[in-house]
């Protein structure tokens, strides 16, 4: 963990400088991560930079500042993009609002295990990357985070059992999705979470079983259901300009570090989920590891639903994605 520190954003213009005036010469790419250093995202990626420096025989070094420490999480993509840094990470859904293809990933019950959300990322890249790239934004890797499920304070067996009950919602998707379950949506954030159960303005609510030990869901809520909802995936980009100055075996080695990164990130997200969920059985709560089925089917018809009209506000694109993905799937 030995380069991840927090540099002056003088210093990080003044690598920027060099990385423009000396091409290939470059010698350390500068890299903000959202998350904090033990977050499993922020140990792959610097497990990535290792792989790079051991690589390049230390031509090329990347330097991790994880927990928004250089940029906030809603910078990082601009920076990148105007090489104030070399590389940086992001939640792919955060740019839903440029363009809703890159929401596919967050559409409820389309992908709900992780074959299913590799295979969607396999029909999706393409597109996306090709977005990314008309903003100098070249893909490394995708890895997901664990799948969100259902937190409630009562046993669900069927969608009749949610009818009417107070759901915490904190975007456009996820207060649909309370509306199509006959849900009443609550605008909630996380920090707010424990104070909204205990004080009965939610009596419900859907997100990963790392968020649920996070917030200890087993103070305030009963029952986790692993319906795996959909597994929201985070993005690590370079700045294409950047990347082509490199030289070819100096490229070669970046992607072949990416792609060791990015199988290492899928297999740690699959143990993340499982550890996670044997927190919160450990804690006293009520691990559905495999929910009835009437509710299962009850949210995936739902899913239908939410997957055809992000495709209408997805346009060609998403049409595209969705075929694919259907192809494999």
């Amino acid at each position: 963990m030995s380069r991840i520190r927090t540099l002056s954003l003088a210093a990080v213009a003044a690598a920027g400088l060099s990385v423009g005036a000396q091409g290939a010469a470059a010698a350390e790419w500068n890299m903000p991560t959202p998350y904090p250093a033990g977050n499993f995202h922020t140990q792959n990626i610097q497990e990535f930079a290792n792989d790079v420096d051991e690589m390049t025989d230390g031509a090329l070094t990347i330097t991790v500042h994880p927990a928004g420490a250089l940029f906030k999480h809603p910078e990082i993509k601009n920076a990148v993009r105007s090489r104030q840094v070399q590389a940086g990470e992001f939640l792919l859904s955060r740019l839903a609002n440029e363009d809703a293809v890159f929401q596919v990933d967050s559409v409820p019950f389309l992908a709900t295990d992780y074959t299913q959300a590799q295979q969607l990322w396999n029909a999706s890249k393409p597109i996306i990357a090709d977005k990314l790239a008309e903003q100098n934004l070249k893909v490394l890797f995708t890895v997901p985070w664990p799948p969100q499920g259902l937190y409630t304070k009562k046993k669900i067996e069927d969608m009749s059992d949610l009818k009417g009950i107070s759901f915490r919602a904190y975007n456009s998707a996820t207060e649909r999705l309370a509306q199509l379950a006959d849900m009443v949506p609550t605008q909630v954030e996380v920090p707010d979470v424990a104070q909204a159960f205990a004080t009965g303005r939610v009596d419900a609510m859907m997100t990963s079983p790392s968020t649920g030990v996070n917030t200890k869901a087993w103070d305030f809520t009963n029952h986790f259901y692993h319906l795996q909802a959909w597994l929201p995936k985070n993005i690590v980009v370079v700045n294409a300009r950047v990347f082509q100055s490199l030289d070819e075996e100096t490229r070669q080695a970046v992607l072949d570090a990416a792609d060791k990164a990015m199988d290492r990130g899928w297999e740690m997200s699959k143990k993340e989920t499982t550890a996670q969920m044997d927190k919160l059985e450990a804690n006293g709560m009520a691990v559905h590891r495999e929910p009835a089925e009437a509710l299962t089917q009850g949210f995936q018809k739902i899913g239908q639903t939410m997957a055809k009209e992000w495709q209408e506000e997805a346009g060609e694109d998403g049409a595209q994605i969705l075929d694919a993905y259907r192809e494999t799937n």
